[in-house]
């Protein structure tokens, strides 16, 4: 169970749920939890999830939770809802999708709360680390429904099945799974210093770690060393593992790494990244505590600040 794990440090990873795989197949189960008084939906807006407000100043905002009679009226006939698991108290939690309506929040929601992004709750530290890795959850899986709503296979329209972990295509009997696309997110280091980089969408001074998909037929260090040569044109070895985050955009799970460099001379591919530059691990512990370097790294909700920090503590 997630609970008995160890805590993870990046932000959308340690969901409390109890996720239920083996009743997602029982329809009756599943009927019965759908009409439960005692379960809750939080409503998504395009992708933006129901937030009420906070009681008092400081207390932080609340994850919109609804009884079904709130919600199921305002469902289309074909709305995705999505089962998310088991809560400590024996509530059958839902996620469902109301953006084929008009916006609830001007109509039976108004004056209750809003729908807002995800990324700035997070970033905030408006919403507990818990119900922010469920709303990741809750996210990723009505994108995914969203984006493939036919079949890969013949195009046939896909109905969803198993409490909306599976689609299926009734006409090539086809079935489809929600997919996470594994990405590397690495620190490479030599010595003292550090290698970061830029990508030209990045906001203006802000140096991140480098980061790439991981290709079909390729283990999480080559994929690693292929990244660092191809943006930086470093070679690395010793590639050890840090820790994971799921990253709900649209469904990612990002595996930072730290690797040592074999090579200092760097060369930026012009594409992925604009500049590459060694950074000390004095100035990068300043720039943690708030110093002004003239650069700044991704704060504290990225795994690249984890990776960094981890770094930075380490010496």
């Amino acid at each position: 169970r997630p609970m008995a794990l160890e805590p993870n440090p990046n932000i959308f990873a340690n969901n409390p749920l109890d996720r239920v795989s083996d009743k997602r197949t029982d329809e009756a189960w599943l009927k019965e939890k759908m009409d439960d008084p005692e379960s809750r939906y939080v409503p998504f807006y395009k992708l933006q999830p129901f937030v009420l407000p906070e009681v008092a100043p400081g207390d932080g905002k609340d994850i919109g939770w609804l009884p079904p009679q709130m919600v199921k009226p305002l469902m289309s006939s074909n709305a995705v809802t999505v089962l998310l698991g088991i809560n400590k108290r024996g509530r059958a939690l839902f996620a469902t999708d109301l953006s084929a309506g008009e916006n609830p929040e001007q109509t039976a929601f108004k004056g209750m709360g809003e729908f807002e992004d995800l990324r700035g709750l997070a970033m905030k530290g408006e919403i507990t680390p818990g119900e922010l890795a469920i709303m990741a959850q809750g996210k990723s899986m009505i994108d995914w429904h969203l984006r493939h709503g036919f079949c890969a296979n013949c195009g046939y329209p896909t109905d969803m099945a198993e409490a909306g972990y599976m689609r299926v295509c009734p006409d090539c009997k086809a079935e489809h799974f929600p997919r996470t696309d594994p990405v590397v997110i690495m620190l490479a280091t030599r010595g003292d210093k550090a290698l970061l980089g830029r990508q030209p969408m990045f906001p203006r001074g802000m140096f991140s770690s480098l980061a790439g998909f991981i290709e079909p037929g390729e283990s999480i260090e080559e994929a690693v060393a292929r990244e660092m040569m191809e943006e930086a044109g470093i070679q690395v070895r010793n590639v050890r593992y840090h820790s994971t985050q799921p990253w709900p955009y649209p469904s990612q799970l990002m595996i930072g790494c730290h690797a040592e460099a074999e090579t200092e001379e760097v060369t930026v591919d012009g594409i992925e990244l604009e500049e590459a530059r060694w950074f000390s691990r004095d100035e990068l512990r300043a720039v943690l505590a708030g110093e002004n370097k003239g650069f700044w790294v991704p704060p504290a909700f990225a795994i690249a600040h984890q990776l960094i920090r981890h770094w930075v503590d380490q010496g």
